[in-house]
């Protein structure tokens, strides 16, 4: 979970957010300039509203109370026209700039997943899932929502702006000039308020990221949760997070809020000023009341924008603090690739060895002190030992989720290290005590991870598992679909999917993390036999905390405090009376 000093620090680099987020869109350089043009057009024939209605006043007070209705009607004709034309390509820019907004939203989406498919194992254990979540989900949108909107907004504002301040000046260089007097206040406000509003968008993210994360982690432990009676402090938990992200939520939401009024009066304190002084110039008969009609009206379109600018601006820094999020997750180190001349593991016997490897998840905190073993191909080797010694960790470095620090690991006298990871990776089969099922057929869960695999390959694997009866039961059998993370099924039964899974992926080694945890003795017996029977001349590892299951084991590495302190048969080890004859007298006092 991120700390709260990380939680609450500011955007780093919004210039380079910026940069990067323009490299997205330079893909539709092309499209993204015939919407400018279309921006240009449309604005133009909208800016040509205020001078033929300033025409028509003319029209109106130059029959001195007889007025041209002819005129008066061609000139609104022309105003229809231009105003309904404007609208028109304006709905045509929107359709493409949510066209561009798709597919950068969808590009953005593909980016992070295949980011993370890259990202080493260690970074999911430092990360909340619900946090990630929203970076993919929530973040994007907020992006995406101002690509569509926002840009489109902006090209129709210069536009806007530029030719409004144009036809003022041209109307009265005078009152052009009055109007200008509240400008730098206006810019000046912006530019401070962004530095207090950027921050408050970017806490607003990362707390609508860590409410996410704990949501999920709550969703997934939902029955742990009424089954202790936790109910009532989880929920006072939530409503803590939800108020920080609430709170969060308020205080981007009340400054940026308060941008477009306080620029709007700002401007309006302009509009003041340009009708007091528009009004002399009239009585002074230098200017007609058309032309005043049609620089208040232009003087409105030149300082709407203006308005709506600073509520873009708002926008603009909460997609630029979600972007920021987005590239940070972008840019984190993925996983070291392979090393220069890695070649390719195959041919696979499975001799493995440890030598003197030390290793700590963080630095200095060392976990495996100075590790030596070895297990021979074609032999069970059993990790044992109390809870925290280490013996997950040696899986992580057998299957290189982490590199040693110091030492080395051997694969058939080979270094891991210059094997190439998918090589050696693929060497391996796991069952791990946490299951892993998608929604999908029971047929295609068991044969994940072997492609082409055939219906009778699935079916003997599931016999071997001791799961074949149960899916025989099911409405559809192996066409049963499973839901998301299998609900519908039990959790030992998913347990038994994951080994038959195992079971059927041609690896040379095997890997069995408290892999049969959740089913009952009698069955973990019998998969451990079919399990020897299909794994014959194949390396497997068990980490198991049962020890009554792993007596049959070719050696037993026991482990403690991250040193292997004894290893041998059963046998030998209970004659010995050590560590692990107290450990497997303590399960049976």
């Amino acid at each position: 979970m991120a700390s709260r000093d990380a939680v609450l620090k500011k955007p780093k680099d919004t210039k380079g957010t910026l940069r990067r987020l323009l490299t997205y869109m330079a893909e539709f350089k092309w499209i993204l300039l015939v919407a400018l043009i279309l921006s240009f057009v449309s604005n133009v024939l909208a800016l040509l509203g205020p001078s033929l209605a300033g025409n028509a006043i003319n029209e109106a007070a130059a029959g001195k109370g007889k007025v041209n209705f002819e005129n008066v009607f061609y000139y609104a004709k022309l105003m229809l026209g231009f105003y309904l034309a404007s609208s028109i390509l304006s709905i045509l820019i929107s359709v493409i700039m949510m066209y561009i907004s798709r597919f950068i939203g969808k590009k953005m989406r593909k980016d992070i997943f295949d980011k993370l498919m890259k990202l080493p194992v260690g970074f999911f254990d430092t990360h909340q899932a619900g946090d990630i979540i929203s970076r993919v989900s929530y973040d994007v949108d907020v992006v995406s929502t101002c690509l569509a909107t926002d840009i489109v907004a902006i090209m129709t504002s210069v536009v806007t702006v530029v030719g409004s301040f144009g036809m003022m000046v041209y109307i009265s260089p005078l009152l052009a000039l009055v109007s200008l007097v509240t400008i730098p206040a206006a810019t000046i406000y912006t530019a401070k308020m962004r530095k207090v509003t950027q921050p408050r968008f970017s806490r607003r993210s990362a707390k609508y990221g860590q409410m996410n994360g704990f949501v999920e982690e709550m969703f997934s432990g939902q029955k742990s949760i009424i089954a202790y009676a936790y109910e009532d402090k989880v929920s006072e938990k939530f409503d803590r997070i939800n108020g920080e992200a609430a709170d969060a939520f308020y205080d981007a939401a009340y400054y940026g809020m308060t941008m477009g009024p306080s620029v709007g009066f700002i401007n309006n304190i302009g509009l003041s000023l340009t009708a007091m002084f528009g009004s002399l110039m009239f009585m002074a008969k230098l200017i007609t009341l058309g032309n005043i009609s049609s620089f208040v009206l232009y003087s409105r379109k030149f300082s709407g924008p203006i308005n709506e600018i600073a509520n873009i601006v708002t926008e603009l820094y909460s997609a630029l603090a979600a972007a920021e999020r987005v590239f940070g997750l972008l840019n984190e180190e993925e996983e070291v690739k392979d090393a220069p001349g890695a070649v390719v593991l195959d041919h696979v016997n499975g001799n493995v060895e440890f030598e003197n490897v030390r290793f700590g998840y963080v630095k200095d905190k060392t976990i495996i002190h100075n590790l030596n073993m070895k297990a021979d191909a074609g032999k069970l080797t059993a990790i044992v030992g109390p809870t925290g010694a280490g013996k997950t960790t040696i899986i992580n470095l057998l299957m290189r989720f982490y590199d040693v620090d110091q030492g080395s690991i051997y694969v058939d006298g080979g270094e891991s290290r210059g094997y190439t990871r998918e090589s050696l990776r693929k060497a391996y089969a796991m069952v791990l005590q946490d299951t892993w099922v998608f929604r999908g057929t029971i047929f295609e869960n068991i044969a994940y991870g072997k492609e082409n695999a055939t219906m009778e390959e699935v079916v003997a694997a599931a016999k071997a598992a001791r799961i074949h009866p149960f899916i025989m039961r099911l409405p559809q059998g192996y066409q049963t679909v499973i839901s998301e993370d299998g609900g519908n099924i039990s959790k030992g039964q998913k347990q038994l999917l994951t080994i038959a899974r195992a079971m059927l992926y041609n690896a040379r080694m095997l890997i069995l993390d408290e892999a049969t945890s959740n089913v009952d003795t009698s069955t973990e017996r019998q998969i451990q036999k079919a399990m020897r029977d299909l794994m014959k001349d194949k390396t497997c590892f068990v980490i198991a905390h049962r020890l009554s299951t792993i007596q049959n084991a070719d050696n037993i590495l026991v482990v403690n405090q991250g040193d292997v302190v004894e290893q041998g048969t059963h046998e030998t080890l209970m004659a010995a009376k050590g560590f692990y004859y107290k450990l497997y007298a303590a399960q049976y006092e």
